[in-house]
């Protein structure tokens, strides 16, 4: 048994009308594809595939998350999925794919895998730029990034960024340090306890 053998679609055993199939994706279905990018996944399929007229209308509809490394700091980021694709598929006499949303499979093949299919899909649908929102992103590695990162005059993205991490600063430091005035006022207190 393959790695992919339960993403072969039975073609030519399936009878005229609509069948639904389901699948799920987890860690282990991005590592047989040997995609680093995504560390984590829990998505489910759903593939209703129409069979009229000697072709197979395929819509495949994929919903849950996956686990990518934030850009920015490296951290895990968990990125909804929510997606749809749509593809027919006839039996000819060589394998063709030359069409947007249609495939041509040779007669001889009674099965179709649509691992790859579903792959691509996922791929296509989590965005190009994975980040944290502003403030979310792990707050050692975000100032080790803005000590280490040449600025950019301009650049409002990296410009809110630091302004950010200014005000995350000033707060863990605020926590740690103390106002003269409230030490004095502590002392008093206890002054007071031990006389």
């Amino acid at each position: 048994m393959g790695k992919f053998s339960e993403f072969k679609l039975p073609l030519k055993s399936i009878p005229e009308g609509e069948q639904e199939y389901s699948y799920h994706l987890d860690k282990r279905f991005f590592e047989n594809m040997e995609s680093a990018d995504i560390r984590d996944a829990d998505i489910s399929v759903v593939l209703n595939v129409t069979h009229k007229n000697g072709a197979y209308d395929l819509t495949f509809h994929l919903s849950g998350t996956v686990t990518v490394a934030c850009d920015r700091c490296l951290d895990n980021l968990e990125l909804p999925i929510d997606t749809e694709y749509h593809i027919i598929v006839k039996y000819g006499d060589d394998y063709r794919d030359d069409a947007d949303g249609f495939i041509e499979i040779p007669e001889s093949d009674s099965y179709l895998n649509v691992a790859y299919m579903i792959y691509d899909t996922v791929a296509l649908a989590i965005p190009i730029k994975h980040v944290h929102p502003l403030g979310k992103c792990n707050r050692a590695m975000s100032s080790l990034l803005k000590k280490h990162r040449a600025h950019t005059p301009g650049d409002p993205d990296a410009d809110l960024e630091d302004e950010l991490l200014d005000e995350i600063e000033a707060e863990d430091n605020a926590d740690t340090a103390t106002d003269p005035r409230w030490d004095a006022l502590k002392g008093l207190s206890s002054e007071n306890s031990a006389g």
